[in-house]
């Protein structure tokens, strides 16, 4: 799946940068950020945040003391994350990374392989994530979940409407959603289905995580994670529930997180 005007003008926008930090999209961010405190090495390990946007994670990353290095597509995003202290960001593809091998103690694609279509385009990814980590080290990525565009269409009103209902219908089957209006097209993986390209990548060994669980559907989702001890206690349910097998799709994004061999 190619950068198109579209999609190029959708991240423009600014727009993901936003959505992590308000509303229920806050729930994504700190659910990401949970898994991966308790994965990652200690501080200060340098960490590769391929497709990193504007610095959504390489932000509390670096303030968690981190060496940040972020690589972006998008070179307004490039510009922007280079502003945030402790953090250098360069333009690079996450299929033809612009690092060293065996250069990072950690890698996180936290966002590459949803506009990855094609199979080989996101192994050859999570393959240069294996080429720059170092032997032991963390290889994580995000993937969205086939269910999540009926999920979220539903929850906001757009599945009343016949064109979001056929594009969350088509991506069921083939898993590429092409969002009607905003020009935002991605892939949605199986949960099953991403072992498999893990361990094609000379991964086999993956540990998943349901980010959200089904939190995020709920009607009443910002008022608890308004309250810093609701918000506490929702984070903690879905921990105890994270990698439960039979959860894992109602999720909309889930973590899958693999160490490189030595």
């Amino acid at each position: 799946m190619a950068m198109t005007p579209e999609l190029l003008a959708y991240y423009g926008q600014g727009r993901e940068d936003g959505r992590l930090r308000e509303g229920r999209g806050r729930l994504e961010l700190w659910r990401t950020q949970d898994v991966l405190r308790r994965a990652l090495p200690p501080a200060p390990a340098g960490v590769l945040d391929v497709g990193g946007g504007t610095g959504v994670h390489a932000e509390w990353l670096a303030a968690d003391g981190y060496r940040v290095e972020l690589i972006d597509l998008m070179p307004s995003h490039v510009e922007r994350a280079a502003r945030l202290a402790g953090i250098t960001a360069r333009q690079g593809d996450a299929r033809q990374l612009p690092v060293p091998d065996e250069s990072v103690d950690a890698v996180l694609l936290l966002g590459p392989l949803y506009h990855l279509a094609d199979r080989a385009d996101r192994v050859r990814a999570l393959a240069e994530g294996v080429r720059v980590v170092r032997p032991g080290g963390l290889v994580a990525a995000a993937t969205i979940n086939r269910y999540a565009a009926v999920h979220d269409m539903v929850y906001h009103g757009l599945y009343l409407q016949e064109e979001p209902r056929e594009a969350a219908h088509s991506a069921l089957v083939d898993g590429v959603l092409f969002g009607p209006g905003d020009g935002f097209t991605a892939y949605l993986h199986d949960p099953d289905d991403v072992p498999a390209e893990f361990a094609d990548a000379e991964l086999p060994d993956v540990t998943r995580y349901g980010v959200q669980g089904a939190f995020w559907l709920y009607g009443d989702v910002d008022d608890w994670l308004d309250d810093p001890e609701r918000r506490a206690l929702m984070l903690d349910a879905q921990r105890r529930l994270e990698s439960v097998p039979s959860l894992l799709g109602v999720s909309g994004h889930m973590l899958t997180l693999a160490r490189k061999a030595f």
